[in-house]
């Protein structure tokens, strides 16, 4: 028998006929890969735009980098990767020698890698150390925020980040326990949570300490201000009619790109409603259940 497939290596970037459609990427067109991840999306959009085309790649994890490089050396300097965060696109950007683009695509969130890797504490079905970073060259971790946030601090990200109603008693638990002995893994915090909220208010669809893992990868990540940044700072990088394509995958993104498309003058919102995977897409992965597009296009 064959080595077992990790998530990694069963990777399906989602919602990917969806972002073609609306990207419409061609030969000759330059287009940013806001999140390169397992190289997913920028792999469909150099397919699509050949023989011409050109993918200017973000990402800040750098064993994402290092496994996307070698997928995709066969497109040679058609695909340029970037070891910054979107925010930081128009660093980026200059970088590349590249002023203005034909479309912008961000994918929000985790990708399989991160969670497969099993070393920086994403998930909490494993022992790993809590850790959180995307990109390890950042000082704060998910294990120094639980340690030296107030309670008040700690109640506020659980509840705002992760919309978390039980944040108060979570963090009430957290500074009892740090008292005693520090929290410094990922299932030691998963089940820390899975004690201070009750049973009637565990919810039946989740682990009870999803939201809050969230909540925490949000904090260390900041993945809101960054969302922010390059919403605002992207739209100036667009050509006249280029796309700007963001798939998110819980209620604050969305509302935020939402809001962020809504009222800037420059975009003609494409997608009234987010657009979300078929029935079929949904069955095959899982990631994609809460995937959420929404597309703009420059005027």
């Amino acid at each position: 028998m064959g080595k077992q497939q990790t998530a990694a290596e069963i990777h399906c970037s989602v919602l990917p006929r969806e972002t073609l459609e609306f990207l419409a990427p061609h030969s000759g067109g330059v287009y940013v890969d806001g999140t390169l991840g397992l190289g997913g999306h920028s792999e469909a959009i150099l397919k699509q735009s050949s023989p011409g085309g050109r993918v200017i790649a973000f990402d800040w994890d750098a064993a994402a980098i290092d496994r996307s490089r070698e997928r995709l050396k066969a497109y040679g300097d058609r695909l340029t990767i970037v070891r910054r965060n979107f925010s930081e696109i128009g660093a980026g950007l200059a970088e590349a020698g590249v002023g203005l683009v034909d479309g912008i695509l961000i994918d929000i969130g985790l990708s399989s890698l991160q969670l497969d890797m099993g070393e920086r504490g994403f998930s909490f079905q494993r022992e790993e150390p809590l850790d959180m970073r995307m990109d390890v060259r950042r000082e704060v971790t998910a294990a120094s925020i639980l340690a030296e946030c107030t309670e008040e601090e700690l109640a506020d990200i659980c509840f705002y980040y992760g919309e978390e109603k039980q944040a108060r008693r979570i963090a009430s638990y957290v500074v009892k326990e740090r008292a005693v002995s520090p929290v410094t893994t990922s299932k030691e915090f998963a089940d820390l949570v899975a004690r201070a909220v009750p049973r009637p208010f565990h919810p039946k669809r989740i682990h009870v300490a999803t939201r809050v893992f969230q909540a925490l990868r949000i904090a260390v990540n900041t993945e809101l201000e960054n969302l922010a940044g390059i919403l605002e700072d992207g739209v100036q990088y667009l050509k006249p009619g280029a796309r700007f394509c963001v798939i998110s995958f819980h209620s604050l993104e969305d509302r935020m790109v939402k809001r962020k498309f809504r009222d800037n003058e420059e975009l003609n919102v494409l997608t009234k409603k987010p657009v979300v995977a078929g029935s079929v897409e949904r069955e095959i992965n899982r990631r994609s259940r809460s995937a959420r597009l929404r597309v703009a296009e420059k005027i």
